[in-house]
């Protein structure tokens, strides 16, 4: 039986599907925009959209907000603001509330970055890539390296002081030399956070159809753990597999994730997970994920929702809670998921007598060998 006593914190997840073109390792849902974007139609859908969820959260509070795509930054500043307020004329915002949106450097420039600094966006995060021309083409990117250096020079002076820098590595024909020149080049401009994850080639992607030309796995180690003692000697530290951040410029929204709190997502293929204390269980729910259909009146917002079994919910705590590589206090377990301790059991001490989580009783945490073959130590808890 699920017992819920704690107030579980909740984030907002805004979906803004378009993109001037689809990169070609991408596997989210985005699509290319048309000539003339339905900005005020999708807006108006969105605050439709939110509206009906509102029973299911009322009372609580957020305390963070993401705006992810697709390419946020296509949508105007006025239309941003315009969501920004409706929904608080809706909700009630944290008094800190970190409000995120993901930008292009190829489709900004400075009135853009004021714009949305004005409209109440007080998180930027730049998906940059790399900072090389070459690398930049064989991604697919719009844009090149001085549009990224520019865009980076902008946000900082238009008042963005909490910022991300997203940026690959293992990338096509990538050396060791290229990958950390690429990093070093990034870190000179002091990001507070950093997300530099590996290029993975994912299926449904053109990149899936026709392969480019990756490092061997030498290399990608060899960068893995040089690029590391890099981001280390510029004062980030790691938090959570693929993120980095000078003290206290954690992503609020993303550790949310991690951490296993509720998230309500809108637009079209956004995904939420929602704690309903009264009834006592964790419903997930998927909008329609075509933006067409999104903005169809005569079609519902939400393809498909169900409740978390008991098995699954244990899964993916641990899927989410031992990507932090600090962990999670054990009571974190209960209050997220209602259940008791003794639900890990045997698989807790099975994974601590392999030596793939940090033997104390205290937390939940990956050790060294756990966080290099975590997918092993995440399987200890599939039942």
């Amino acid at each position: 039986m699920q017992n819920f006593t704690t107030p579980i914190p909740l984030s907002l997840y805004i979906h803004l599907p378009w993109c001037v073109r689809k990169c070609p390792y991408c596997d989210f849902n985005s699509h290319q925009a048309p000539d003339s974007l339905p900005e005020e139609l999708y807006i108006n859908a969105l605050i439709k959209d939110f509206e009906e969820h509102l029973p299911t959260i009322w009372g609580r509070r957020l305390i963070s907000i993401f705006f992810g795509g697709g390419t946020p930054s296509l949508f105007s500043a006025k239309g941003i603001e315009r969501i920004l307020v409706e929904i608080n004329s809706r909700f009630r915002f944290g008094a800190d509330i970190e409000i995120t949106l993901e930008a292009n450097p190829g489709t900004l420039d400075e009135s853009r970055f004021i714009g949305f600094r004005e409209a109440g966006i007080n998180r930027l995060s730049l998906g940059i890539q790399s900072l090389q021309d070459e690398k930049l083409t064989a991604l697919g990117r719009i844009h090149d390296r001085d549009y990224a250096l520019r865009a980076i020079e902008i946000a900082k002076r238009a008042g963005f002081d909490n910022f991300n820098l997203d940026l690959m590595h293992g990338l096509p024909n990538q050396s060791l030399d290229d990958a950390l020149a690429d990093l070093d080049d990034a870190l000179s401009w002091q990001p507070p956070h950093l997300s530099w994850y590996q290029l993975t080639i994912e299926p449904n992607t053109f990149f899936h159809h026709q392969p480019p030309t990756l490092p061997p796995d030498e290399t990608l180690w060899d960068i893995q753990e040089q690029g590391k003692l890099l981001l280390a000697k510029h004062g980030l530290t790691q938090y959570e597999v693929s993120a980095y951040s000078q003290p206290n410029q954690q992503c609020t929204h993303n550790v949310n994730y991690w951490e296993f709190g509720d998230y309500l997502g809108i637009g079209a293929g956004a995904h939420s997970k929602v704690t309903d204390m009264n009834q006592q269980h964790i419903t997930r729910h998927w909008q329609v994920k075509n933006p067409r259909d999104y903005l169809d009146p005569t079609k519902k917002f939400i393809a498909e929702t169900k409740i978390i079994s008991t098995n699954d919910i244990v899964l993916e705590f641990m899927m989410n809670a031992l990507r932090l590589t600090q962990g999670v206090p054990l009571s974190v377990f209960s209050e997220r998921t209602g259940l008791p301790v003794t639900a890990l059991e045997p698989m807790l001490t099975t994974a601590k007598q392999k030596g793939l989580l940090v033997d104390n009783a205290d937390i939940l945490c990956a050790t060294e060998l756990g966080q290099r073959f975590l997918n092993d130590a995440i399987g200890m808890f599939l039942c």
